[in-house]
């Protein structure tokens, strides 16, 4: 049986990394890398590039930013407005605990609430449509107009970041936000461990804006032809997913993937008794999706850990991420040994 250490997914998921905010996180994706031995570089764009070996024609990649918010006005009463970073979900995210982030480097907390969120005045409080319009963050200090916000230093841009209220279970589950796709960089860092020393040709890549569309685009070294994207497996009514197993993405909103590089990865998963689903995503995208999109010639393959209740209170097994290092390892050796 294999016995992981997750206190890196514990701590990479408690760094804040929405998009546009992930400067602390790729800093410790730097820091783990090169206390392996590796020497991972940061793109221009900030994302985290690390080689195995000389020339890699295989890049595996996942992305480290995540969902969040941004202030984007101050009310009369004190109260912040907020615009979405990435697909957060209103209704999942109501209620939760928020940090602001100040260009000043001050961090203040809050909680995201329907505009009159109590019951006691609010009759339609429980059938109201959740939406940008009438929602706003309540700020945990004694403010009650725009003055008082502007004696903060609290300003429109100011980055707002969800607490993660990370969980691990003994049955094996462990419960967070943003384990999409959080638990996809800990697979990389896994296989990081596994590959020291052994000069593959092949490089890991921990995109930072994946969640607005453009994190997957460019970056990737010159000699990469194949691109395997780790990211959340959909489970869901639709889909076959579980999150005991790895997901293998036939076809997600923007298209198929590489129909050699997933029949070689259901091959893979069915000789090694690696657990796996084959699915279609329908509303979904990937960095895969964004480097196609941006003309990279390149084969490219989804696959990952299936992940619960996506963009809302997440949930996944130890079993799924192992599987997903598994088949990851699995198709490495398979095309380099």
């Amino acid at each position: 049986m294999v016995t992981t250490d997750y206190t890196p997914l514990r701590e990479l998921l408690e760094i804040d990394s929405p998009s546009g905010y992930t400067y602390d996180a790729c800093d410790y994706i730097v820091n783990y890398l090169e206390k392996l031995g590796f020497r991972p570089t940061l793109t221009n764009k900030g994302a985290v590039r690390c080689q195995f070996g000389d020339n890699p024609t295989l890049a595996i990649a996942a992305h480290v930013d995540t969902l969040g918010a941004i202030v984007s006005g101050i009310n009369s009463n004190g109260t912040l407005k907020f615009s979405l970073l990435g697909g957060l979900s209103l209704t999942g995210a109501e209620g939760e605990y928020v940090r602001i982030r100040t260009l000043d480097d001050c961090i203040y907390t809050g909680t995201i609430l329907l505009n009159d969120p109590s019951s006691h005045t609010n009759k339609s409080r429980e059938t109201t449509n959740r939406n940008l319009s009438n929602m706003h963050i309540r700020l945990d200090e004694e403010v009650h107009n725009r003055s008082d916000i502007d004696d903060l230093g609290i300003c429109i841009g100011d980055i707002i970041c969800l607490d993660v209220n990370y969980e691990e279970k003994p049955s094996g589950f462990i419960k967070s936000r943003f384990l999409d796709n959080k638990a996809g960089c800990f697979v990389l860092m896994e296989l990081a461990k596994k590959y020291i020393g052994k000069n593959v040709p092949v490089e890991i890549f921990f995109s930072n804006y994946e969640e607005v569309g453009h994190g997957g685009t460019c970056g990737y070294s010159d000699t990469v032809t194949d691109l395997l994207v780790i990211d959340m497996g959909v489970l869901g009514d639709a889909c076959e997913g579980n999150e005991t197993s790895c997901s293998i993405c036939a076809k997600d909103s923007t298209g198929p993937y590489d129909y050699r590089m997933r029949q070689s990865l259901v091959r893979l998963a069915r000789a090694k008794n690696i657990p796996y689903k084959q699915d279609v995503y329908p509303f979904y995208g990937s960095d895969g999706s964004a480097a196609l999109s941006a003309g990279n010639d390149m084969r490219v393959g989804l696959i990952g850990p299936g992940v619960a209740a996506s963009h809302s209170t997440e949930r996944t097994h130890k079993k799924g991420i192992q599987a997903t290092i598994d088949l990851c390892s699995a198709f490495i050796e398979d095309q380099f040994s």
